[in-house]
């Protein structure tokens, strides 16, 4: 029986881990073993509860005001004796997070093998965004083996020297979730209050790089727009590091739904019903163009170019007359509209978790 240990500690990568950790349990002949760091605590244990899923272990590491040497130093510390207890034959950690790399450096530590699910996303900027370009770089040194979801991913891998018969295309695990949790019945308070008659747009920022000067440059841009289109209807569920400053900013705007952060199930279906999207999120720039939904990034660079290759987002910054400028594009003209949507599988067609898992089968016991 051989071992499989999945770590993740966020809430982005719990959404997109859940649906792999049940496709490695129909394997008989696999242990699946999960544990989360607690990186989120509530946002993560929500997402749990929403997939069913249970962990073995949850490293709890979470504190008030913690900063990433906090972070480092908790999962590195928590992690050691958990992989000791288990010795699993490979570890799989996803994306880009603190705790995916730090999980790779203590399995490189323990001559563990490290799977790498979301392999290969490059902006090749350090600082940009800040730490997880440096997070996947890391986890990319160390891997045995590269899950990338796109050609332009594994490319990006080759170039950088690894062995090409270790990294596979699967797609990305998002999409996967995307077929589970989008309902055309589904109904929620936020969109009773956006009603019919209105476009709905869906905002989230919460990047460390975006914090201070550059978060109140997009809120007043967000205040602009509100004030240029008042058919606009505009839900920003809350990250909690940004709550304070987004109520200060926006509060009193009327056509702004302040919201706390919202579960994977109703955020996926109100992305599903807006009109388009402003974020600073990698996630949903995958998750918005399978919805078809055109996006604004809250950005300088993306790890996601397929976006920009095919047309459905825009590097808008954060300075607020970009953000309006092209906000209104998108308002005002069809037909720049249309051009940002049709192309809904630039990710994979929602079998990601599925190739990942059979490829772990095959790496232990050989293709049947």
């Amino acid at each position: 029986m051989k071992k499989v240990m999945c770590v993740f500690g966020t809430r982005p990568e719990a959404i997109k881990m859940s649906l792999l950790v049940f496709a490695l349990k129909k394997y008989s002949d696999i242990e699946t073993v999960t544990c989360v760091s607690g990186q989120h605590r509530e946002l993560l244990t929500n997402t749990l509860a929403s997939f069913g899923l249970h962990p073995e272990y949850n490293l709890n590491i979470m504190k008030e005001h913690q900063d990433l040497f906090d972070i480092t130093i908790n999962i590195l510390k928590e992690i050691k004796a958990v992989l000791e207890k288990e010795k699993p034959d490979i570890v799989l950690v996803h994306g880009d997070t603190s705790t995916a790399f730090i999980t790779s450096l203590a399995c490189f530590y323990l001559r563990i093998p490290v799977g790498h699910v979301e392999a290969g996303l490059r902006t090749y900027d350090l600082h940009a965004p800040f730490p997880e370009e440096m997070n996947r770089q890391g986890i990319d040194i160390i891997a045995d083996y590269y899950y990338a979801p796109t050609e332009i991913a594994r490319q990006n891998l080759i170039s950088e020297g690894k062995k090409s018969d270790n990294i596979i295309i699967t797609g990305n695990t998002a999409i996967d979730v995307l077929g589970t949790t989008v309902s055309d019945s589904f109904t929620h308070p936020i969109l009773e209050w956006a009603g019919k008659d209105t476009r709905l747009i869906v905002l989230t920022v919460h990047r460390r790089e975006n914090l201070g000067g550059p978060m109140r440059e997009i809120f007043e841009g967000i205040r602009m727009l509100a004030e240029a289109y008042p058919d606009v209807r505009i839900v920003y569920p809350m990250h909690p590091n940004v709550r304070a400053v987004a109520q200060e900013c926006l509060g009193e705007c009327s056509q702004v739904y302040l919201s706390d952060p919202l579960d994977v199930i109703p955020f996926h279906n109100i992305m599903s019903r807006s009109y388009f999207i402003l974020t600073d999120s990698g996630g949903i720039q995958e998750e918005a163009s399978f919805l078809e939904k055109p996006v604004l990034v809250l950005r300088d660079a993306t790890e996601r170019p397929e976006n920009l290759k095919y047309g459905v987002s825009k590097l808008v910054g954060t300075d607020k007359t970009s953000l309006l400028r092209e906000s209104g594009k998108l308002l005002d003209d069809p037909e720049a509209y249309k051009a940002m949507t049709g192309h809904p599988h630039i990710y994979g067609d929602g079998h990601a978790s599925e190739r990942i898992a059979a490829h772990i089968h095959d790496v232990f016991y050989g293709k049947e």
